[in-house]
């Protein structure tokens, strides 16, 4: 089989698929020949756990990630702790459907330095630490668009995932390279090949940048129609080592509202196209 014909290797995020269920998904993934899915909490929950791993297993399906943990900073010590407990419990959830990760969307406080936003979260991941590595899951921090500094991630850049990785200095900790959140970065490469030499390589995910956005969460485009040069991360990411899923995530109110068959068809077309 060609490369341009080859699936084995995309992995489609459920949260791409809004309008499906989690059974709709994974029908819609296996009969398109699609190796992976990367399956979101809110499609998980209906059905449990439990049931959401017997249903991908017997479909055939690698689950590169269970989306999302994180946020971790918080104002006071309880909602940190609640934030803990509840990363535990995604863990639970991610071991239970075959996932190699939790995608972790570390969280920021309006207000609160980003710099102390980071010393909690590193606080936090190392909380969870000890769980997730009993339970043979990775914690993959995902570094965020500067746009979403202020209530979403205080880590913005490859640079700053990376420092916590190597302050907690554990192979069960890495990096989620999301192309969408990281393409501006004029270090990218450079923190490509050193998050690969530290063995912190743990996700790669694509999408594209509409130009103009109209909308800073659910207006991103597919590969190819818009301006990320997504064959060249991709030729970065996997020249430091990675030989993982490339995962399809697509946060789009106009593609959500189209027949998401037709959709699916159009994004396995721009996956041979432009990944």
């Amino acid at each position: 089989m060609s490369e341009a014909n080859d699936l084995s290797k995309l992995a489609v995020h459920t949260a791409t698929n809004k309008p499906w269920t989690l059974r709709e998904c994974v029908d819609a993934y296996a009969g398109a020949g699609i190796g992976g899915i990367s399956v979101w909490r809110n499609v998980l929950e209906p059905v449990g756990a439990e049931e959401g791993g017997r249903m991908i297993r017997d479909a055939g399906l690698a689950v590169p990630a269970l989306v999302r943990g994180g946020f971790f900073p918080a104002t006071d010590a309880e909602t940190r702790q609640w934030a803990i407990d509840e990363n535990k419990r995604c863990v639970d959830e991610a071991s239970a459907i075959g996932a190699e990760m939790v995608v972790l969307v570390v969280g920021a406080v309006p207000g609160m330095p980003l710099e102390e936003g980071r010393r909690q979260v590193a606080d936090g991941i190392a909380a969870v630490l000890p769980h997730a590595a009993e339970a043979g899951v990775k914690l993959a921090i995902e570094p965020l668009h500067p746009m979403y500094a202020d209530d979403k991630s205080c880590v913005n850049r490859m640079t700053e995932a990376r420092a916590i990785c190597e302050q907690i200095g554990s192979s069960w900790v890495g990096i989620a390279v999301d192309v969408y959140h990281v393409w501006w970065d004029p270090e990218l490469e450079a923190e490509i090949a050193r998050a690969g030499d530290g063995g912190h390589l743990f996700g790669f995910h694509v999408c594209d940048w509409r130009t103009p956005t109209r909308r800073l969460l659910t207006d991103r485009e597919l590969m190819g129609e818009g301006c990320i040069d997504i064959p060249r991360i991709r030729r970065a990411v996997e020249g430091a080592g990675f030989a993982g899923f490339r995962e399809v995530e697509i946060f789009s109110e106009d593609y959500w509202a189209m027949d998401q068959n037709a959709y699916l068809e159009r994004i396995v077309q721009a996956y041979r196209e432009h990944v």
